[in-house]
């Protein structure tokens, strides 16, 4: 059986997914997650039926950290070949999270393609060196096999001048200095589930909240991209785990001049210290963040869900109207507290809860009196790329 594996990778942490080849495939074959890759590494495998094959921390100890994906790698493609014989890798498929303007497809990269997209990395700095460095360990790992990325800002090239030129001298314009938008694979796949619904669910006007450690939300019609919250980099938007979301850009400036923070500390200030950890003094966790007894924790969620409903009501007038709500993502999926949170500060807009239906994660949580639906919908973006690679290599 012809098989697809799909390579998702952050700074400390990589995720395979095995696909069979062919229509989008909701289901993989196994699961691979490594995580915590750069202190203690635990590795879990999950099959088809949700089934746990192996949880163990592998024996990393001596492997420095700069290799420690590759060895991750290689640990996943070792196990494929010794457990899972009777299924052909012919692809591998890459989550690359920021394409500049260059890249508005799916495609099999090429050097000059890898040396333009590693110019970009100081726009993702948290996953673009990694999503890179994977595409290096595939080529060494098996390097007849064709890889194709997939880029979470693809998506968005739909979107109008207007909404993705910033108000800048136009030269900085022309050097590609603009809003490229991103979870573009999330977006893509829950509009195609949306169409499984019904033929109407994925053409009306609709908004997309993809909630998590890194969250951002995107205004949809007729399939297509028309806005979304995140800018030129994927620090922007909304207040995520460690990430600060919209800043005045004067407050970078102040920073600078009277704290003396360089370019660097500027960078770990907003990325890595920030959002709902910043917020709270506490955790990124948004589960423990809802544990905890004091105010500040309190203050990260409401600042979250208030910084949700303000982006719904921009979202709502790009679209020209409201027509559809959907809420994807880990905390997206799972959180009926913060949705509740979310549509109680959004009732304007004629939304209204079906608060039994949200504590049990339904598909559907407006209910009969609600202007539109509001539904929760559980993202894959993996399936996706798998679709696309299937697209380009054929069944």
């Amino acid at each position: 059986m012809q098989t697809i594996l799909v390579i998702n990778a952050g700074s400390s942490s990589l995720k395979c997914t095995l696909f069979r080849t062919g229509q989008l495939q909701e289901k993989s074959i196994y699961r691979f997650k490594f995580s915590n890759l750069l202190l203690k590494p635990h590795l879990s495998i999950v099959d088809e039926n949700g089934l746990d094959r192996v949880t163990k921390q592998p024996d990393f100890a001596s492997v420095p950290k700069t290799e420690r994906h590759h060895a991750a790698l290689d640990l996943v493609l070792s196990w494929l070949n010794t457990h899972a014989s009777q299924y052909k890798l012919t692809a591998f498929g890459h989550r690359i999270v920021h394409g500049g303007r260059q890249f508005n497809a799916p495609q099999i990269l090429s050097k000059g393609d890898i040396a333009h997209l590693k110019e970009l990395i100081p726009l993702a700095p948290l996953h673009q060196p990694y999503n890179l460095l994977l595409i290096d360990c595939c080529k060494k790992l098996a390097p007849n096999l064709p890889q194709i990325a997939c880029f979470d800002t693809m998506f968005h090239h739909t979107q109008m001048d207007l909404e993705r030129h910033y108000a800048l001298p136009r030269q900085y314009t022309e050097a590609g200095i603009q809003r490229y938008g991103f979870h573009g694979l999330s977006y893509e796949y829950i509009t195609h589930q949306l169409g499984q619904i019904t033929p109407k669910a994925c053409h009306i006007k609709t908004v997309i909240c993809h909630l998590g450690a890194g969250s951002s939300m995107c205004a949809i019609s007729q399939g297509k991209s028309i806005a979304s919250s995140m800018g030129f980099t994927a620090v922007d938007g909304l207040p995520m785990g460690t990430r600060c979301g919209n800043i005045d850009p004067g407050v970078i400036l102040y920073l600078q001049r009277h704290y003396n923070l360089d370019c660097d500390a500027l960078e770990h200030l907003i990325y890595s210290e920030s959002g709902w950890l910043g917020v709270s003094g506490e955790s990124s966790d948004m589960l423990s963040l809802k544990r905890s007894q004091s105010t500040s924790a309190q203050e990260a969620i409401d600042m979250y869900a208030y910084r949700i409903a303000l982006e719904l009501g921009r979202l709502a007038a790009a679209l020209g109207g409201l027509e559809q709500l959907v809420f994807t993502g880990g905390v997206g999926e799972n959180d009926a507290d913060l949705r509740q949170n979310i549509i109680e500060r959004s009732r304007w807009l004629g939304i209204h809860l079906d608060e039994d239906a949200n504590v049990l994660n339904a598909s559907v949580i407006s209910n009969k009196h609600s202007a539109i639906p509001v539904r929760v919908i559980a993202t894959n973006e993996e399936a996706m790329i798998a679709h696309h690679v299937t697209e380009i290599i054929g069944d």
